[in-house]
């Protein structure tokens, strides 16, 4: 699949990287002096959700992660966006834990091991 738009637009514009595939796109950063890599954004078509896509896609970023010896996974969620309620559901069913929360953003981390 080459590359969409908005894989060019991060290429160009950002540090971020992107996992896309016919069903979905994760993008995601390395952060914390490159020990950690943070989703930013997982989407998944409305079709393909419950297939194990989202799951997939971190699986992929968790292996490049742990290649340039990352140790942890972050993920994050916005209490009052859209969807909040799956995006949690997402974290914790991929084993994801409360690291912390503030006003409208709870993080959650996970050991890449």
């Amino acid at each position: 699949m080459s590359d969409s738009l908005y894989a060019q637009y991060l290429r160009e514009r950002s540090f971020d990287h992107i996992v896309e595939t016919d069903k979905g796109f994760a993008s995601y950063r390395y952060v914390k002096d490159g020990k950690s890599v943070y989703i930013v954004d997982i989407y998944v078509v409305p079709e393909a959700r419950k297939e194990g896509v989202a799951a997939a896609m971190a699986d992929t970023i968790v292996e490049e992660a742990r290649k340039k010896g990352c140790t942890e996974l972050l993920g994050s969620v916005c209490p009052s966006a859209k969807g909040s309620t799956t995006s949690l559901q997402v974290l914790l069913g991929y084993g994801m834990s409360l690291q912390s929360a503030s006003n409208d953003f709870i993080v959650f981390s996970k050991e890449i091991k």
